[in-house]
């Protein structure tokens, strides 16, 4: 059962606890400070906080107390010498086929920690960090210090190793629009999944790059890309560039992974060796941020969906949850509960989770909104919470 929901706001981090029958919001947490991500590490119970400070620049928080004290541990830094090649926003006369031109180089610095991930359990101090520009970094020592895993960001699909000189092959990622309020258009890893088995076989998610896979613990990365389609391109199935919004696994059947897409909702039954589109347009699922599967059957997942990339808010007014339990063959809308009139949230890619029986999701408008029945019925937690970024149980 769970007993405690933290939430990572525009304003704060957010713990709710269960008291008796109903919930209860504890005074917030790092006040006044954007929380990109909040999360407990299931080995040992300590919290974090991905803090988002306007002046100082993102850092990390943790309390190794429930909640009750903070401490604020060593910034992420990338090494001297760590370069990317710089992206350009796209304007409406963009030609995707236009050929590159010559490569600008940028220095690489942390403009937002986007996501967080804990090793196995034969890992106590491993610890994972998504950033913008697109590095991944890793500590083993509990946060103390941090290394950035350079097999990746040297990956020839980024233009190779650039501390060694200029690129050897072409860049193929591309930037995230999240990147934009930091005055730059660069790419961010914003899913990180280990694989409960193996401690070693690891998954991130790229925007705009796509899905990489690792067998080795970080040492080398191949992509894994194959059945994924952007309508945006002139080649929908190109190798690269694609733009997974969110991807998870099932963690008692880890061979499944879904991933909540630019272009729509794709499903893998064979550990992200192929995917395969699962959108159902007439139920509404196809555009969205956030996918939760279910801990025991990889065949069950839930998303919030929005109308559109250009429309993100909910479809027609009404806020419902769609859950399907054959592998996307299917989609039923969940609506009991939530609000049909008047409702324009959108969900972002971490505000939604789901553990045993209960879900629970918050909307950049403040709402946030639980079930026990896995979908079936919907109780408000509240309305009235700064924009929600993350949610996570237990």
């Amino acid at each position: 059962m769970t007993d405690t929901i933290l939430l990572g706001t525009r304003k704060g981090t957010v713990m709710i606890d269960r008291r008796g029958a109903g919930w209860r919001p504890r005074p917030i947490l790092h006040a006044g400070v954007p929380v990109c991500y909040a999360a407990r590490d299931p080995r040992d119970g300590t919290l974090w906080a991905a803090l988002d400070h306007g002046h100082w620049g993102p850092k990390l928080s943790r309390s190794r107390d429930g909640g009750k004290t903070w401490d604020d541990i060593s910034s992420l830094k990338y090494p001297e010498g760590a370069r990317h090649i710089a992206q350009v926003l796209p304007t409406p006369d963009f030609d995707p086929e236009a050929p590159a031109g010559t490569p600008e180089y940028a220095n690489a610095t942390v403009y937002k920690i986007w996501h967080l991930a804990f090793g196995g359990p034969d890992q106590p101090g491993r610890l994972y960090a998504g950033t913008i520009p697109g590095g991944l970094f890793v500590s083993d020592d509990g946060g103390g210090t941090w290394e950035l895993n350079r097999p990746l960001w040297n990956h020839e699909s980024r233009g190779g190793d650039l501390f060694a000189g200029d690129a050897t092959s072409e860049n193929q990622w591309g930037g995230t629009p999240a990147s934009i309020d930091y005055g730059v258009f660069e790419p961010g890893i914003h899913s990180i999944i280990v694989d409960p088995r193996d401690p070693n076989h690891l998954h991130v998610a790229v925007s705009s790059a796509g899905v990489l896979e690792s067998t080795d613990g970080g040492k080398t990365w191949a992509g894994r890309n194959r059945g994924m389609l952007m309508d945006y391109l002139p080649n929908p199935e190109a190798d690269w560039g694609h733009d997974p919004h969110f991807v998870t696994q099932c963690p008692g059947q880890p061979d499944h992974l879904w991933q909540q897409n630019h272009c729509g909702v794709f499903y893998s039954d064979d550990g992200a060796q192929s995917w395969k589109k699962v959108s159902d347009p007439n139920t509404g699922v196809n555009f969205g941020f956030p996918v939760a599967v279910d801990e025991q059957d990889g065949r069950t997942a839930w998303v919030v969906p929005g109308r559109s990339d250009a429309q993100r808010m909910t479809i027609d007014g009404g806020l419902f949850v769609a859950r399907t339990e054959d592998g996307g063959q299917s989609w039923q809308a969940l609506r009991n509960g939530l609000p049909q009139e008047n409702a324009h949230d959108i969900v972002l890619r971490h505000a939604l989770d789901v553990s045993g029986d209960c879900l629970c999701f918050g909307s950049t408008t403040g709402n946030a909104y639980l079930s026990e029945d896995r979908g079936e019925t919907w109780q408000c937690l509240g309305n009235n919470f700064p924009p929600i970024y993350s949610v996570r149980l237990g």
